[in-house]
């Protein structure tokens, strides 16, 4: 029995720098994450209200023509617009071009759920594996083992927290920003589907 449990105990402390590493990995990830999503904030706060506001008072045929050419800062809405606008009018290649958008949404949000739930997974792993050896250190007698240990522990759920938050902020807006650009393509494609 003591040989199962030394070697779970190896195998745990052994898995802290692994941990340690990829919570700094996505920590890095998060604050990338931060900034794209600030500069996706701004071409959308140009691009779509605009749209939105054009969509209210046009017709269907004036709106597509208005829609502007895809660039960099154009975002996925204007791209799926253009794609719209350069289709064939038919019904099914329509509703193909939507699916296409889930699907991309779905990967870009995806980002953001993939921190919301590995973040604090990590902090937690982070946490647990350094108290085995501070209190081995405690029961030794070893307090600055313990103390060193114990900082580790809560630096790493400090970090796994903060990648968690990130990703569960941005998931919130992007789901948001989804759900906008779904509602005004479908809009489109049932607009130009009976005309």
């Amino acid at each position: 029995m003591d040989l199962i449990t030394n070697l779970l105990y190896w195998l745990s402390t052994g898995l802290l720098v692994p941990v340690i590493i990829f919570l700094l990995f996505f920590f890095a990830k998060s604050l990338f994450m931060i900034g794209g999503f600030y500069g996706v904030y701004m071409g959308r706060t140009k691009i779509n209200v605009k749209l939105n506001k054009e969509l209210e008072l046009m017709s269907i045929d004036e709106f597509i023509a208005i829609i502007p050419q895809n660039d960099k800062k154009s975002g996925q809405l204007v791209l799926f617009l253009n794609r719209i606008k350069e289709a064939p009018q038919r019904p099914v290649v329509l509703d193909k071009i939507l699916g296409d958008y889930e699907i991309v949404a779905d990967k870009e949000l995806g980002q953001s759920k993939i921190l919301v739930k590995i973040g604090p997974m990590l902090g937690l792993m982070g946490t647990l594996i350094p108290m085995g050896p501070a209190l081995v250190g405690l029961a030794t007698g070893d307090i600055s083992s313990m103390a060193s240990n114990m900082q580790v522990a809560f630096a790493t759920t400090v970090v796994g927290i903060i990648i968690g938050a990130i990703g569960f902020i941005t998931l919130q807006v992007k789901q948001r920003w989804v759900a906008s650009d779904m509602n005004l393509l479908e809009y489109v494609v049932e607009s130009i589907k009976t005309k």
